[in-house]
């Protein structure tokens, strides 16, 4: 049974949303001493906007809603100009606020609510971490921020503008889905390689293991053989770095393949958590000596997002497709698992990428389709082992070693279990 006549009920709603959507934000600037507003302000703001709105479109007069914002705009002006003299510059932070909440309260009644909610939180998010965002910026470098802005480049200027469409042999290379995968292994060794810079040596091999494994696991593999050659009363430590990052890379595969091959991720996933596990289970073992680390090196990861890098790795990926799909029409799917091997000794994700891709466009089937994935991890993890005994030596094979074998092993025994 509705209180609400039928009529009402829209109104009513949109209202009560544009409402929760001042009260939310105004919640936040509350707890802030020197917000320039507060709870009643907000909520009174968002409500206005869902009236102007409103009253343009029953009026058929849309400036009103600019008039609404002229007449906010107008009142923070006097507002700020009466106690200039007994407050000091206190920011814009609180008036762009309002003026972003006058806005989702407009929104809501154009239609927009979810999409207002959304921006709500999202604004009271930026709101609330003030003093992690500064401390993010402080940490940053402008080499840090030349990376975001290439990111920036390769996913909102290079992507668009990229053919949808299939040619070359066997319609293997399309050069928008080539370029999607480049910016999806981008963003996420981004985000790793951003996370280290950020983070530093002094919070522990645990934390170096997971970001480094996201920015480059082989790198941070290499890395740390080198550091265990050069520092003997480290070997463990360096070891648990390096297992975590092999594990991190699974885990970052996992969400790849789950993106670009969302009806394979179950096989894949029961493939990866035998890795997983015993790979955990290893870190866990070693995890008391964790705290006694000292002073550990950041792993000598590259800007993901650098033009060339980004280059190489879209034309590795394109090479893995065009050999994979060739391999597969003359030697079936012997050739396919040739590839995996081979490009998945040094680019584990490049031949997993072309095998999700294949996959969708119905040239592998699914079974095939993950043993090539595994073939790939498993050489990739081949080859780092190799890292691991050339580098590191005997010390820290016999550390490492375990813990990346049952990390292969487990892979093998999922394997077998799909």
């Amino acid at each position: 049974m509705s209180f609400v006549a039928p009529e009402l009920a829209a109104p009513v709603e949109a209202f009560a949303t544009a409402l929760g959507i001042g009260l939310l934000i105004g919640m936040e600037r509350e707890r802030r001493p020197d917000a320039a507003a507060g709870l009643r302000t907000f909520s009174l703001v968002s409500m206005l906007g869902c009236l102007f709105a409103m009253l343009g479109e029953k009026s058929g007069s849309p400036w009103l809603l600019a008039v609404g914002l002229v007449v906010l705009a107008a009142s923070m002006v006097a507002s700020n100009f009466s106690t200039q003299q007994e407050e000091q510059y206190r920011g814009f932070t609180s008036e762009a606020a309002i003026i972003v909440t006058y806005g989702l309260g407009a929104a809501v009644w154009l239609g927009y609510a979810t999409l207002a909610v959304m921006l709500a939180i999202t604004t009271t998010v930026l709101l609330y971490f003030k003093a992690e965002l500064k401390q993010f910026s402080e940490r940053t470098t402008p080499k840090d921020l030349n990376s975001i802005l290439q990111f920036a480049v390769l996913s909102l200027v290079i992507l668009p503008i990229l053919p949808n469409t299939s040619f070359g042999p066997y319609d293997a290379i399309n050069p928008r889905q080539v370029w999607w995968m480049v910016v999806l292994i981008s963003g996420l060794a981004l985000a790793g390689y951003l996370a280290l810079r950020i983070i530093g040596a002094r919070h522990g091999a645990a934390l170096l293991g997971i970001f480094g494994g996201l920015a480059s696991s082989t790198a941070t593999t290499m890395m740390f053989s080198r550091h265990a050659a050069e520092h003997g009363h480290l070997v463990r430590m360096s070891a648990i770095v390096i297992l975590i990052a092999n594990v991190m890379v699974m885990i970052r595969l996992g969400i790849i393949a789950s993106l670009v091959a969302p009806t394979l991720i179950t096989p894949i996933a029961i493939v990866f958590a035998c890795g997983i596990v015993p790979g955990v289970i290893m870190s866990l073992y070693g995890w008391k000596i964790l705290n006694d680390a000292g002073e550990l090196p950041m792993p000598e990861v590259k800007n993901p997002t650098e033009l060339k890098t980004a280059l190489s790795f879209g034309a590795i990926y394109a090479v893995v497709l065009l050999a994979a799909a060739w391999l597969q029409d003359i030697a079936g799917n012997s050739g396919l698992f040739i590839v995996a091997v081979i490009s998945g000794l040094t680019d584990a994700d490049a031949s997993v990428l072309s095998t999700l891709r294949m996959f969708n466009l119905e040239r592998v089937l699914q079974a095939d389709a993950v043993i090539a994935v595994t073939l790939a991890l498993v050489a990739n993890l081949v080859f780092k082992i190799g890292l691991v005994v050339s580098i590191g030596g005997k010390t820290l094979a016999r550390h490492a070693l375990p813990g990346l074998l049952a990390i292969g092993g487990g892979m093998g025994v999922g394997l077998w279990l799909v």
